[in-house]
């Protein structure tokens, strides 16, 4: 692994390639001392239409070049942050002239410091005071990736071998599309992105300390994907189509539409995606005495539909109202090749060898609807309200055999064959108002907001006797789980010259009630509960000069179980090996401090400091002397230390770099009992490196890789190192109209991971991996005009109950 990084960027310093430019147009930005000016926004224009004909940016030195362009009449203008604008008179450009223009100095005006970007030219990572921004749009390596695996290259982002993502070392991520937090449990959440591809996408936002606007679930953050929209008046469309293949063939295809007039604006956009995945699991367990080996191979054959289309209508200059609709479908099958060799600890005898193969199908249906009404008075006086209805269909429906075979594997011991069913269905109704005014020379924010959400769980099992199903009452049974969140919020922000102050608190009262319906007695068929919080937040920001800028953040922040976590239903892999929920499952409370500076606008350093009680988490126990299972406790803390830099640079005017590391260390504690005390820690150090080549014949080569060393997952769970090297190209033509991409992920297949915990009666070593390796081939053609103006983003209610509606389904990779 080592060495496979170690070519890589030797690699990346050995591809140094001189092309021959056409014409050109280069010169330097100065700030208004005289010094270099770096990643300054110069932009070239057409004198005749006023038409952008290139875009770039300057360089560490203040140094610019744009090209290679054709023969014409322009003129350049420049933007940076604090500076007036600066637009130059139009030039004549030749044929294959190298026009130099004179040093540009910039003039400063006294403006309040707000959106800091990193680099221009949709950098691939941008620096904001209250968050990151990662690029997607138009980078190589993104080429046929779908929408989770690409989080895996976002700055600070971590992906476990269970679908959960981490940020700055902590579990417990927001994820939202376009502002609305998805409901779904870790695994349903990942199939659901896996089935949105690179061409839908245009950034990820990274908010690791959330003002009190923000709904108080999530103690590491949010992430924000947001989708791609247009520009300016007019109509287009997008075709993009895809192919990969690793151990299977995969394919993708999308069409988004965009219409905009002056009085309203529609929009919509459809993708599917189709192909069998594969991953493998394997495992040695030590469980009193007697081991367990065993393999797994698990294959799904999905069908994805996801679709969005709604239309916004402009009311005057200060009133819009707006319809959004959206969701997604899939369906398809899950079988695993399970085999499990048991033999006696001591001595090591083959006691006998389990085969259960099992087929489980699967689909999931949501839409989510929005209504939206928004005044703003151009004065900074605006009023947002949005009412929103969601629904969720998850079926599960599983064939389970367990056939018990000699120590040769040729005679039938013992056969014991079931079926279940678990459908879930879910409803989510909200209702928020956010309204903004000037006060005081700042901003005051107020609002509130109201959800309720039912989630009705089936559970049926049944006994397969030869051609025979027999339901077995005692572990069929229902969970029904009702809640409802009122909340409110204020906030106030103002700048004091070089100095900005935001705080704010916000409360949430929760009632929640879940009743267990069985035929079988049980403890905790009813819990209900009900409590009121308070989530303050703030923020101190500090501009000295235009060089650096300090930000020091507090939150409080809350997570409550996902509601298939508190279901105490069992989902087996195999008799032996099962999930169970937790109805007693309490929620969690994290403080969160960071301190952030950045410098150049480039070199970001974020210090965190994270304590969350409560902390819930996996942990993987003995049911008895030959079964274990997985589920989820609440640990007494969870104490996260980190430090994360990014870096981008350019290192010469064909080669441009991006760099990201991070290093935390996270502990965890608990005492769940008898030879059951949790107290570990781990140091984890990623980096994420991108180099980016302009080659000859207008060809785009990226170049990239990440590691994580050794981590913790779960409660504890010691995972080994893991990485991948990949590599992309990407060219356009017919008037950059169409998009030709090509690239090979994991080149070396080093992306498995490995893992080991010992725990109470349990010594369990786990690893496994997927068919990372593959070659994938993208294209995408505009139609239309290809500045249509963007459909409106806003933010709908959806937003915390989304991320928690958990579906039965362990489909995926």
């Amino acid at each position: 692994m080592a060495k496979n990084f170690t070519l890589f960027f030797l690699g990346l310093l050995l591809s140094v390639t001189t092309f021959a430019q056409t014409s050109s147009v280069t010169g330097k930005v100065l700030d208004p001392d005289g010094n270099a000016a770096p990643f300054a926004n110069v932009l070239l224009y057409n004198t005749a239409d006023s038409a952008l004909v290139k875009a770039g940016y300057s360089n560490n030195d203040g140094k610019y070049i744009l090209g290679p362009v054709t023969a014409g009449n322009y003129f350049t203008r420049v933007s940076f942050t604090g500076y007036a604008n600066y637009e130059s008179s139009a030039f004549d450009l030749k044929k294959g002239e190298k026009l130099s223009q004179a040093d540009i100095k910039m003039v400063e005006v006294s403006t309040s410091l707000k959106d800091v970007q990193i680099v221009a030219h949709k950098a691939m990572v941008t620096i904001k005071p209250d968050m990151t921004v990662f690029n997607v749009e138009g980078t190589a390596n993104a080429i046929g990736e779908n929408a989770f695996d690409l989080l895996r290259k976002a700055p600070g982002v971590v992906v476990d071998n269970n679908d959960n993502v981490m940020l700055l070392g902590k579990s417990g991520v927001r994820v939202y599309i376009d502002g609305k937090p998805s409901p779904l449990s870790a695994t349903d959440l990942a199939n659901m992105l896996r089935g949105m591809q690179s061409d839908q996408i245009e950034s990820y936002e990274i908010i690791t300390n959330p003002s009190s606007k923000y709904d108080a679930e999530g103690n590491a953050g949010i992430i924000n994907i947001k989708m791609k929209r247009d520009k300016n008046l007019g109509a287009n469309a997008t075709l993009n189509l895809g192919y990969a293949i690793g151990i299977h063939p995969k394919y993708n295809g999308s069409v988004s539409a965009n219409y905009r007039s002056k009085k309203f604006n529609a929009f919509g956009s459809y993708g599917a995606n189709a192909g069998k995945r594969q991953n493998f699991m394997d495992s040695h367990r030590e469980q009193f005495s007697t081991a367990f080996d065993q393999t797994n191979i698990m294959i799904s054959e999905m069908l994805n539909h996801n679709f969005r289309g709604g239309v916004d209508f402009f009311l005057g200059k200060k009133h819009t109202i707006g319809l959004l609709v959206n969701g997604f479908l899939a369906a398809g099958d899950f079988t695993t090749e399970n085999r499990t060799k048991i033999s006696d600890l001591s001595s090591g005898s083959p006691i006998n060898l389990l085969v259960a193969d099992g087929v489980r199908s699967i689909s999931r249906k949501n839409i989510n609807s929005n209504a939206n009404y928004r005044y703003d008075d151009g004065k900074g006086v605006s009023l947002n309200l949005d009412a929103d209805y969601g629904t969720f269909d998850l079926q599960n429906n599983a064939f389970q055999p367990n056939i018990y075979y000699d120590p040769s594997g040729q005679n039938v011991i013992l056969e014991r064959n079931f079926k279940t069913q678990a459908p879930t269905l879910i409803d989510i109704y909200t209702f928020k108002a956010d309204y903004e005014r000037p006060l005081w020379k700042g901003k005051l924010g107020l609002g509130g907001k109201y959800s309720y959400v039912t989630t009705n769980n089936t559970f049926n099992f049944f006994d397969l006797i030869g051609s025979q199903e027999i339901k077995d009452t005692a572990r069929s049974n229902s969970f029904l789980y009702t809640e409802n969140i009122n909340a409110a919020y204020l906030n106030y922000q103002r700048q004091f010259g070089k100095w900005g102050l935001m705080a704010g608190v916000r409360a949430e009262q929760t009632n929640s009630v879940g009743d267990l319906t069985s035929t079988q007695q049980h403890d905790n068929s009813l819990v209900e509960r009900h409590y009121l919080n308070f989530f303050p937040s703030a923020g101190i920001t500090y501009s000295p000069g235009q060089k650096n800028m300090f930000r020091l953040n507090y939150s409080r922040r809350i997570d409550r179980p996902k509601y298939e976590n508190l279901n105490p239903f069992e989902f087996q892999l195999n008799e032996q090996s099962f999930r169970k929920g937790n109805p007693f499952l309490q929620p969690q409370y994290t403080h969160n401090v960071q301190f952030t500076h950045t410098y150049k606008y480039t070199l970001n350093t974020t210090v965190s400091y994270s304590h969350t009680n409560n902390f819930f988490t996996n942990i993987t126990d003995v049911e008895d002397s030959v079964a274990t299972y997985i589920t989820m406790e609440n640990l007494k803390s969870q104490k996260v230390a980190s430090i994360a830099v990014s870096y981008p640079r350019q290192i010469t005017k064909w080669w441009s770099t991006f760099t990201n590391t991070s290093l935390s260390n996270v502990r965890n504690q608990a005492n769940l009992g008898e030879n059951r005390v949790i107290d570990i820690s781990q140091t984890t150090f990623n980096v994420f490196h991108q180099s980016t080549f302009n080659i000859p014949w207008g060809i785009r080569l990226q170049l990239s890789g990440w590691y994580n060393s050794a981590s913790l997952w779960g409660a504890n769970f010691r995972t080994n190192p893991l990485g991948t090297i990949e590599a992309g190209l990407i060219k356009n033509f017919m008037k950059d109209r169409a998009t030709l991409k090509l690239a090979l992920s994991d080149i070396f297949f080093t992306q498995q991971w490995n893992s080991h915990q010992v725990y109470g009666d349990l010594d369990l070593r786990v690893n496994g991996g997927w068919e990372s390796r593959q070659v994938k081939v993208n294209f995408t053609y505009l139609f239309g005009n290809n500045k249509v103006k963007s459909a409106r983003k806003r933010k709908t209610g959806l937003d915390d109950e989304k991320d928690r509606a958990g579906g039965s389904g362990n489909g995926g990779r």
